[in-house]
Order: structure tokens, then C-alpha cells, then sequence
């Protein structure tokens, strides 16, 4: 079963993709068929294979060995790990239902965010959608901490865009209130403030090592997913944590 999941992540990585790169810019993710940037060549399903490709082809393109962006690989691997990781963690249940649906559509952003400093308002609002039945089946202890996790992350993040002129992206404030209603109230507080840390730390260290220059905006979208997905997991354990910390002192 593992094997399995596995082989639908790399698959769908590679929908992914498409979708993330595709949809920012208005373009159908059913046509064209996927071709080399360079020289336009359109890829045979041998050239298709998730990951395998990208590696017997030397990170390059048959035709005319322009190098391929590792970002291909990189998301079509990441979705078939954090699948099969899902299933580890949930077992099978319908949460993991949920579990799938929140990477796919924190590999989406990834993509979309990195390549456009964009999250498009189409994605959200089709996993909006997808979010809005899955809850009503399988809802959070209580059901109402969905809303109320919508209505806090929705609201924090449109005070700190108010206050800091700017400073948080329309993408950002909505993705919050989808992760809230997903996650609920705790758990979407906990996972903004590990975004922000994930995000300094990042900063940082790309500041010092002259790989982002200051004064220049940074994609926030990959920290919202790691930190949404880490609290989403591992939320008890961290509170656990946490208080045996402040007890010990």
C-alpha cells in the first residue's frame, strides 16, 4: 500500500506542477502538452516518468540539453514522500483524507509561490471547495472550531497586512483562513507562528549568505506549508513538549 501512495504522489507531483506553474498565468493545465522551455520540444510519455526522467536525462532536455529546472523533480519527489508519509502517520482513516488534500495543496503554492510570488485565488478556491465537504464528514472535535479557525487565521493575517502596510500578500490572508478551517483554531495559531519562524531563520541565514538581498520580499507561501503541515502532524507533541519545558522549570 505504501508502494502505492508512493506512485499516485510522484504522479500527481507532476499534475502539480503543471498546476502550479500554469494556473498564476491563465493558462489551461490540459493543453499544451508539457514541452521543453527551450526549444519547445514536446515530451514523450518516456520523458514524462516522475523523477526517473529527470535523472537518466541528466537534469537535461533530450533535444536540445538545456538544463531542466530541479524544481520538477524536487515537488514530483516531496508529494510522493509526504503521501506515503500521511498514511504512516494516519493510518487508514478518513483523516487522511484530509491529510492528501492539505499537500496537494501546499505543493501547489510551493510551486506557484516560487516561480510568481503568487497564490492563485483559483487554487483556493477550488480546495475551498474540496475542504468544505471533506469537513462536513470527517469535522474537527468540536465542529465549530472549523469556522472559528477560519474567522481568527482570516483576521490575524489581514491585521498584520493593515499594520504593516503591506507587509502579508491577499494570497497569504486567505490561504490562513482555509488552513484554520482545516486545522482549526490551536493548531492554525501554532502553525503561523512556526511559519514566521521558519521564515526568520530562512531570511537570516539567505541574508548573511547573499542569497536574498534586503529590502526584498521573499516568497512566504513554502514557511505557511511547512509550518501549517508540521502543526497539522505533530500540534500534541509540540504542546506536550512545550509544557513538560515550563513544568520543568
Amino acid at each position: 500500500m505504501a508502494i502505492i501512495i508512493v506512485i499516485y504522489g510522484l504522479l500527481l507531483g507532476s499534475f502539480y506542477n503543471v498546476v502550479g506553474l500554469r494556473v498564476p498565468v491563465n493558462q489551461s493545465i490540459v493543453k499544451p502538452r508539457s514541452a521543453c522551455p527551450g526549444c519547445g520540444h514536446t515530451l514523450t510519455p518516456l520523458e514524462l516518468i516522475p523523477v526517473l526522467s529527470y535523472l537518466i536525462q541528466g537534469g537535461k532536455c533530450s533535444r536540445c540539453r538545456e538544463r531542466i529546472s530541479p524544481l520538477y523533480p524536487l515537488v514530483e519527489g516531496a508529494t510522493g514522500i509526504l503521501f506515503v508519509f500521511s498514511y504512516w502517520t494516519i493510518g487508514w482513516e478518513w483523516e487522511l483524507l484530509i491529510a492528501l488534500t492539505l499537500v496537494s495543496l501546499f505543493v501547489i503554492i510551493f510551486v506557484s509561490d516560487i516561480k510568481y510570488m503568487l497564490i492563485p485565488d483559483k487554487v483556493l478556491l477550488f480546495f475551498a471547495g474540496l475542504f468544505l465537504i471533506e469537513r462536513v464528514f470527517i469535522p474537527l472535535s468540536p465542529w465549530w472550531d472549523s469556522l472559528a479557525g477560519a474567522a481568527i487565521g482570516f483576521t490575524l493575517l489581514l491585521l498584520i497586512a493593515v499594520v504593516s502596510k503591506g507587509g502579508m500578500g491577499g494570497g497569504d490572508i486567505k490561504l490562513y483562513a482555509l488552513i484554520g478551517f482545516v486545522l482549526g483554531t490551536k493548531p492554525m495559531l501554532l502553525s503561523f507562528f512556526l511559519a514566521t519562524l521558519l521564515g526568520a531563520m530562512v531570511g537570516i541565514a539567505g541574508l548573511a549568505a547573499g542569497i536574498f538581498e534586503r529590502k526584498k520580499p521573499i516568497p512566504f507561501g513554502p514557511f505557511i506549508a511547512a509550518g501549517a503541515l508540521i502543526s497539522y502532524f505533530y500540534y500534541e507533541n509540540i504542546i506536550n513538549w512545550y509544557l513538560s519545558l515550563l513544568l520543568g522549570f
